[in-house]
């Protein structure tokens, strides 16, 4: 107890100390603080997520990759999913094609081995319900930028930014363009981005029709294939500048998929199964708001949001898992939850001397779950509670080559159900040596954790089992890293350990259950990449991944392989007058796929490609083609015990008209 006051005590008064500074005017301009530290020339791109604090990459202590938005719109990626899927150290994890969802089990970025441990912020605002997220909701045409930061984040964001935080930042100025496309397996797409410096309105719907078969799963009777169809995706957003330092942002987004499983195989003589037999079927919807108010100032930042999301699954269940036909209420499955998270972020930076300054800040947050009735679900239950953090981070400059970024953090949760509160005290530490004005090294210790949610610790299915006793996950993070920009070329490498106690991770049984339980996680790696802009019309992209991520549970009591040993990603553009022409991959190998109970077992490679072709007669007209899985690899995608493939090699033609 002593421990935790001393830990508030000093956390608060960190915060009030350098309020007071800046009350008695010991503070200088912020203005001023910049213009000491500007480097002159090209050292790549400006990373704010990274130190909550604009810096130039190469200046950041942490492993950074920018994103822009040219660089997206060159890769034919239609949403923020497939944006993030062929990056370094980014593992793709899906359920089909077009990034397709299956309800609260959506494509979620996996970072350095850890599967929950990614914060996924839109303009610096968390809206993730629930641990939850879908990327490929979020449409390629909205971004303007995505900066990912590798490595844990928990000091400056909270729970959640174990492994790191993308942090995807929309459009403030209207493109002006109208977009049609066709495709293969029934594919359409339709987007509009309308508007001026100031006002931003994007409407996207993306279909795919045509089913496809996206698993084949062993069952106590024999075998299922499942085929994926009817995927819809659709998002409607609006962007204001209020004023120059006032935006306002509204989303929308629709998500829809239907998997229908047929028999395949009968092994059972017990079974009155018939080939072709519709097992189940299941059609996952989910709708979602985003909502933000976001100011921005020479010294303050601070944003109000408020994110809602209602998931619902509905279909026939014809059979049990043993394969006897359903009888009653249980022929007909039907769930349904929504999520509510509302909040502030707030931050203000002080130059207390020439070379020190201090960020700091509070993080307000009310988080609401609610299981609705439905089919399945009699009864309805309600959880919610509250969440205060405050933190602050102290950047020191001791000389032109070394600076020292010291940070810690305390969180609350409170009014939770049941009195289920959790406290947690990070603290983190970076240190950056300058070679020269383009060349650094640079070391970081820092701390994390994930607080359960109320799904689950209380479960979301009729097949879920309560834990309510759940705990926070706890780790540390160690990196070393390195890195480069002289003119067109940089380089980066890093090396990292993390150690993670009580991972929070999700177990089943034979009998067709699952509740979520503490296990241990560990993984060392080391990356490296390089971009190269030629001076011609060529440019390269390459990286290597090399970790080693294990787990170990109670049940299986030993270290256990997960996801794969060796990652490489490269692209290479092409730009010459009217003509652009991107290719880009991202092969994940020495694969295996990790079951709840059982020992983990070795799967083949995936090889992600996507191959974009561009061609702009006129200033008001573009063509382009793009071409998913060039090589029509029938790849599994999915990491875990279930089987999902990829989809086979798929076209999609677009004609954007700019107005």
């Amino acid at each position: 107890m002593n421990q935790k006051k001393l830990r508030t005590v000093f956390t608060a008064g960190t915060v009030l100390a350098t309020t007071f500074c800046s009350v008695q005017g010991n503070s200088l301009p912020l203005a001023e603080a910049a213009e000491d530290h500007v480097v002159t020339g090209d050292l790549g791109e400006v990373v704010v997520t990274a130190t909550r604090s604009k810096k130039q990459e190469v200046d950041v202590p942490a492993a950074t990759e920018v994103i822009k938005a040219d660089r997206i719109k060159d890769t034919g990626a239609q949403n923020a999913s497939e944006v993030l899927s062929k990056l370094d150290g980014i593992a793709f994890d899906g359920f089909g094609q077009n990034g397709a969802a299956m309800g609260t089990m959506a494509n979620e970025v996996n970072i350095r081995g850890v599967d929950n441990g990614t914060l996924i912020l839109v303009n610096g605002n968390p809206v993730s319900w629930r641990g939850k997220y879908d990327l490929s909701a979020i449409p390629a045409a909205s971004i303007e930028r995505i900066e990912i930061v590798k490595g844990s984040g928990s000091v400056l964001y909270g729970s959640e930014a174990m492994a790191g935080v993308v942090n995807i930042i929309t459009k403030k100025a209207a493109a002006n363009t109208a977009t049609t496309g066709i495709g293969s397996s029934g594919q359409h797409h339709y987007n509009v981005n309308a508007g001026d410096d100031r006002l931003v309105v994007n409407y996207d719907f993306n279909e795919w029709k045509h089913g496809l078969d996206v698993s084949r799963t062993t069952a106590a009777f024999g075998e299922t294939r499942t085929n994926l169809n009817h995927v819809k995706k659709q998002n409607a957003s609006l962007g204001y500048a209020l004023s120059p330092n006032l935006d306002l942002f509204y989303g929308y987004y629709e998500t829809e998929a239907t998997y229908d499983r047929w028999v395949t195989a009968i092994t059972s003589s017990r079974s009155r199964l018939l080939l072709g037999d519709l097992f189940n079927s299941r059609k996952y919807t989910t709708k979602r708001h985003i909502t933000q108010l976001n100011f921005h100032d020479k010294n303050w930042k601070g944003g109000i949001y408020f994110n809602d999301g209602t998931v619902e699954s509905d279909g026939p269940a014809n059979f049990s898992l043993t394969g006897v036909r359903t009888k009653g209420t249980a022929v007909h499955y039907n769930t349904r939850e929504k999520n509510m998270t509302y909040g502030l972020d707030l931050q203000r930076r002080w130059l207390i001397a020439p070379k020190t300054s201090i960020i700091g800040g509070t993080n307000l947050q009310r988080e609401e779950y609610q299981q609705l009735c439905a089919y399945s679900t009699a009864t309805a239950a309600d959880y919610a509670r509250n969440n205060l953090a405050v933190f602050t981070q102290l950047e020191q400059v001791f000389d032109h080559k070394n600076t020292g970024i010291f940070g810690v953090r305390e969180t609350w949760t409170a009014g939770a159900w049941h009195d289920q509160n959790y406290n947690n005290f990070s603290a983190s530490g970076q240190w950056l040596h300058k070679m020269n004005a383009n060349n650094n090294m640079y070391v970081s210790v820092a701390q994390s954790f994930i607080m359960p949610t109320f799904a689950q610790m209380y479960g979301s299915t009729t097949t879920a089992v309560q834990n309510p006793d759940l705990k926070p996950q706890k780790g540390v993070n160690y990196e070393w890293g390195w890195k480069q920009k002289h003119h067109n070329h940089s380089w980066k490498a890093a090396l990292f350990h993390m150690d993670i106690t009580d991972n929070i991770s999700a177990k089943w049984t034979s009998s067709g259950s699952y509740s979520y339980t503490n296990e241990d996680f560990r993984n060392t790696g080391i990356e490296l990449s390089t971009d190269i802009k030629g001076a011609g019309s060529l440019s390269y992209h390459y990286g290597v991944t090399w970790q080693n991520p294990e787990s170990k549970s109670t049940k299986k009591g030993y270290w256990d392989r997960k996801f794969g040993k060796v990652q490489l990603t490269g692209g290479i553009t092409y730009k010459k007058q009217k003509l652009t022409s991107s290719l880009n991959a991202s092969y994940l190998c020495d694969r295996v796929q990790t079951p709840s109970t059982a020992h983990s077992f070795a799967t083949k490679p995936y090889l992600l490609t996507q191959w974009n072709t561009i061609y702009r007669p006129d200033h008001y007209n573009e063509l382009s083609l793009m071409i998913n899985n060039v090589l029509d690899r029938h790849d599994v995608i999915s990491n875990s015990a279930s089987t999902y493939y990829g989809a086979p090699a798929s076209y999609m033609l677009n004609y954007t008209y700019k107005f």
